[in-house]
């Protein structure tokens, strides 16, 4: 009985390693089905932040005095929002400082920016060489993705300049439009 066990043992360990070494010359000569370990991307955490600014985002509100476009953008307005720059270069930009609840895509949140100067007319430069920036303020964030600028027109805008923006990220913005001999630059709080 004795000798049986170790017949028995023997004969276990034989095909034990004659299996290992199979799986040792598989492997030296061909490639045996693996699954790779899954590859996890970090998880985005989203960024909370308030719909209204916070007293470190000093965002353009109207000041005294406003400014008042030329003739005939003087007789257009939007409910909620104020002139700013000057006669070179102006905007709209809402009365809170505030842009909020903008469509939000791969690229972040998206907004349409109309600029108006004396003089533009929208048929004779319909590729306006405006350049357009943007920075967040509050927190490091990737740079702001701008598109290229085109004519605009409408009774209700007149002629004016038009960019699409992204912002990569909610918080505090500041934009920056350079046009001819003009710059003008505003801070905006992009709330969700």
């Amino acid at each position: 009985m004795y000798k049986f066990h170790i017949f028995l043992s023997f004969v276990v360990l034989t095909t034990f390693l004659t299996g290992c070494a199979g799986i040792a010359f598989a492997q030296a000569n061909e490639v045996l089905p693996t699954s790779a370990p899954e590859k996890t991307e970090p998880t985005a955490i989203p960024e909370v932040v308030s719909h209204n600014p916070p007293a470190s985002c000093s965002v353009t509100v109207p000041q005294g005095p406003t400014f008042t476009p030329p003739a005939p953008y003087d007789a257009l307005g939007f409910d909620g929002y104020f002139w700013f720059g000057s006669n070179s270069l102006w905007m709209s930009i809402p009365q809170d400082g505030v842009w909020a609840g903008l469509p939000h895509n791969s690229e972040g949140y998206t907004q349409k920016v109309f600029w108006w100067r004396d003089g533009y007319v929208w048929n004779e430069e319909p590729e306006p060489n405006l350049v357009v920036t943007g920075e967040r303020l509050d927190a490091k964030a990737p740079p702001l993705n701008v598109s290229r600028a085109t004519n605009a027109y409408a009774s209700d805008i007149g002629s004016a300049m038009l960019v699409g923006v992204d912002f990569p990220t909610l918080g505090c913005w500041k934009i920056t439009g350079k046009y001819a001999d003009a710059k003008l630059s505003f801070v905006v709080w992009v709330a969700p």
